[in-house]
C-alpha cells in the first residue's frame, strides 16, 4: 500500500515538473526565434546572393530570376521567361530550382536547371538554353514622390506627431504599431516601407505588418519575395483579394504603395448600399484595379460605418519601418 505522504509529494511535484517543462519549452522557442536583420552589413553572406537577376536566355530572349534566401546558405531560385515580374514576365511560366552557397560560389540545381552564382552573376542552363544574368536592384518609379499641393503630410522623417504612439526608428523612420491622429473618407495614399531580412523565417512570420485603410481594411505587408502572390501575402487585400502580380522586392529594399480608396456607401438607415473600392500600385505596378471589398472589413478591423477612419500601421512583431507618408483627400 502506498503511503499517503508519498502520494501527496507526487501530486505536488507533477504540476511543478509540468510547469518547469512548459517554461523550458517557451524559452527554447524564444531562442529559436528567427533573426531579423535591418542592416545589410550585418545580414551575412546570404544577403549578397539573394535578390533579382536579369539577362538573356540563349542570347535571344529576356530572362529574369529571383533568388530567395532560406537561411544557412540555402536558396530558392525562380526563373521568369520574358523578364522579372512587372518587367516582361508573362505572369504564367516559372522555372524553379534550389541553390546552396559553398564558400564564394552558390551552386544551382533542380529539374532542368543547373548553374552557379558568383560575384553577382548567375550563369547556367535550362531546357531552353544557356543564360547569363546579372544582379540588379530595382527601384519603384514612385519612390521619393513629393506630396502635391494640398496634400496632408503624415510623416516626413522629422517627427511622429501625426501618429498616436508613433515612434521614430533608426533616427528618421516610423515604426509599426501606430494609428494616424487624422481620419479620412476618400483619399489617395502614398507610403514607403522597408521589410527586414529574415532568411530563417517562413510565411506569416517573415516581415509581417499591414496598412489598415480607415482602420478597417488591411493591405498586407509581408516579405513575399519570390512567392505566389496570395491574398495573405504582400499586396493582398488580406483574406479577400490576391494581387494580380507579386511585385514584392527583396527584403531591405524600399518599396512603395500608392493607394486610391473610396469608402463604402450607406443609406439613411445605415445599411451598406455599395462596398468600399480600392486601387493599389505596388512599386509602381497596378496590382488591384478598382476592387470592391464586398466582404467588408478585415478581421480585426473596425466595423464598417458611414464615418471617416484613420490609418493603422500594424505591429506584428517584426521590425518593418516606414517613410514618406502623405495623403490627398478626395
Amino acid at each position: 500500500m502506498r503511503h499517503p505522504r508519498t502520494v501527496l509529494v507526487v501530486a505536488t511535484l507533477v504540476p511543478l515538473l509540468t510547469l518547469s517543462l512548459l517554461v523550458a519549452q517557451d524559452k527554447a522557442k524564444e531562442k529559436k526565434k528567427p533573426e531579423a536583420y535591418t542592416d545589410p552589413q550585418a545580414a551575412g553572406p546570404d544577403f549578397a546572393v539573394q535578390g533579382e537577376y536579369e539577362g538573356q536566355l540563349a542570347g535571344k530572349t529576356r530572362l529574369g530570376a529571383q533568388v530567395v534566401a532560406e537561411g544557412e546558405g540555402k536558396f530558392q531560385v525562380i526563373l521568369y521567361p520574358g523578364g522579372l515580374p512587372g518587367a516582361g514576365w508573362d505572369g504564367k511560366t516559372k522555372i524553379k530550382a534550389t541553390a546552396r552557397r559553398e564558400g564564394e560560389q552558390t551552386n544551382v540545381s533542380g529539374g532542368d536547371v543547373s548553374g552557379t552564382i558568383r560575384d553577382g552573376v548567375l550563369t547556367g542552363k535550362c531546357a531552353s538554353g544557356s543564360f547569363e544574368l546579372k544582379h540588379v536592384v530595382r527601384q519603384s518609379p514612385t519612390l521619393g514622390a513629393k506630396p502635391p499641393a494640398g496634400a496632408i503630410v503624415l510623416f516626413d522623417g522629422t517627427n511622429a506627431d501625426e501618429w498616436k504612439g508613433g515612434k521614430l526608428v533608426e533616427g528618421n523612420h516610423l515604426g509599426v504599431g501606430t494609428v494616424s491622429k487624422r481620419e479620412f473618407r476618400a483619399f489617395h495614399l502614398h507610403l514607403e516601407f522597408r521589410l527586414p531580412f529574415m532568411p530563417a523565417a517562413r510565411g506569416q512570420a517573415r516581415g509581417n505588418s499591414g496598412v489598415y485603410l480607415q482602420n478597417r481594411y488591411e493591405v498586407q505587408l509581408l516579405d513575399s519575395f519570390g512567392l505566389d502572390g496570395r491574398n495573405n501575402e504582400c499586396g493582398g487585400i488580406y483574406g479577400q483579394v490576391a494581387p494580380s502580380i507579386n511585385m514584392c522586392f527583396p527584403p531591405l529594399s524600399w518599396q512603395t504603395y500608392d493607394i486610391d480608396f473610396t469608402p463604402a456607401r450607406f443609406d439613411a438607415q445605415g445599411k451598406r448600399i455599395a462596398p468600399a473600392v480600392v486601387t493599389v500600385l505596388h512599386n509602381g505596378v497596378k496590382i488591384h484595379d478598382k476592387v470592391e471589398l464586398v466582404k467588408g472589413p478585415t478581421g480585426g478591423g473596425q466595423p464598417e460605418r458611414d464615418t471617416p477612419g484613420p490609418l493603422q500601421l500594424q505591429n506584428h512583431g517584426n521590425p518593418v519601418v516606414f517613410r514618406n507618408i502623405w495623403v490627398v483627400e478626395k
